[in-house]
């Protein structure tokens, strides 16, 4: 069974064919996403914004009418000003980051902290991968960095600055929702002897990396969730989800013999960035996630997240990793 479930994400070709599987098996939604579910007088933040599934997010809340704060490494002006023209909101504002680079993140943290507070809703869309290792200007690996350390950098720098407010209003709820992936459920054990070490490897890895790196994204959220929520109340909602397989630019590394067959099988059979943001947007927005401490949807289908995601022994070492790794970049 475990060797069925890692062959599943392993490669390239695997992993489309059970992208393309996963749209046709039988789904139970666990809500449903209403145009009465506005967002109106609330200021949500989307980072990894400017194309695919994150602008999508970004525009439907704007089209909720959310004021929408857009963190990019590109596309600054001109994707939030094509926002503005779709949707008539012009409460639209784009920030710069680099989610390879801590002090870009800290920069981000900080214009936030100063102009934006408070912020009611997080959604975390930013995610690459490469065909092959990269260093980060920290000497870190990059996709470890940007699909998951920067997440956990950014949202302990807005925790510590207390940006979503939960310290001064204590009825809202804030949410904070990141876009995971099933493939986390891939990989056996955590590597926490190499946790945070530089690896080289090429395109026939990185696929089987990006299942791991997101399996410490989700252990993430289970342990954000259990920190900021004591047992019986809620302060923070944190979500958690995989949009299925969605017809973006994530593969644009992809080797260019693969290229063409990605390109005409994502057009025949992966969702739209557009379709791909409901199960986003159902979070973001429904009154029946309100007050909840945590939630993990697949599509729009609820499920428990693997066992070692939720495992609190986990769940408490990766973040003691995490954190005697940022002071050892900061």
């Amino acid at each position: 069974m475990t060797d069925n479930r890692q062959k599943k994400y392993n490669t390239p070709v695997a992993a489309t064919i059970t992208g393309i599987l996963d749209l046709f098996r039988k789904q139970e939604p666990a809500g449903q996403l209403n145009d009465t579910d506005r967002l109106d007088g609330k200021t949500v933040l989307v980072d990894g914004s400017s194309s695919g599934l994150g602008f999508a997010i970004a525009t439907d809340c704007a089209r909720r009418g959310a004021k929408v704060i857009m963190a990019c490494r590109s596309g600054i002006p001109e994707k939030g000003e094509k926002i503005i023209q779709m949707t008539g909101n012009k409460d639209i504002f784009m920030l710069h980051v680099d989610f390879r680079d801590i002090h870009s993140i800290r920069r981000l943290a900080s214009d936030i902290r100063d102009q934006y507070t408070p912020i009611d809703i997080y959604i975390s869309a930013a995610g690459i991968v490469p065909k092959q290792s990269r260093k980060t200007p920290q000497g870190l690996e990059e996709m470890f960095m940007v699909n998951y350390f920067s997440k956990f950098i950014f949202v302990k720098f807005l925790l510590d600055a207390d940006v979503f407010g939960m310290s001064k209003n204590k009825s809202r709820i804030p949410r904070i929702i990141f876009i995971s992936s099933e493939s986390h459920r891939n990989p056996e054990n955590f590597d926490w002897d190499g946790f945070g070490r530089y690896k080289e490897y090429s395109i026939g890895k990185s696929i089987e990396l990006y299942g791991y790196y997101k399996l410490l994204l989700t252990t993430f959220s289970v342990e954000l969730s259990r920190r900021l929520n004591p047992v019986g109340e809620t302060r923070c909602s944190v979500f958690s989800m995989c949009p299925g397989p969605v017809n973006s630019n994530i593969a644009r590394e992809s080797p260019k013999f693969f290229k063409p067959l990605l390109k005409l099988v994502f057009g025949i059979f992966f969702k739209s960035p557009a379709k791909a943001a409901i199960p986003a947007m159902y979070l973001a927005t429904s009154p029946d996630m309100e007050g909840k401490p945590f939630d993990y949807l697949f599509l729009m289908n609820r499920r428990m997240v693997d066992e070692k995601a939720s495992d609190p022994e986990n769940g408490q070492r990766l973040w003691e990793l995490s954190e005697k790794l940022l002071k050892t970049i900061q």
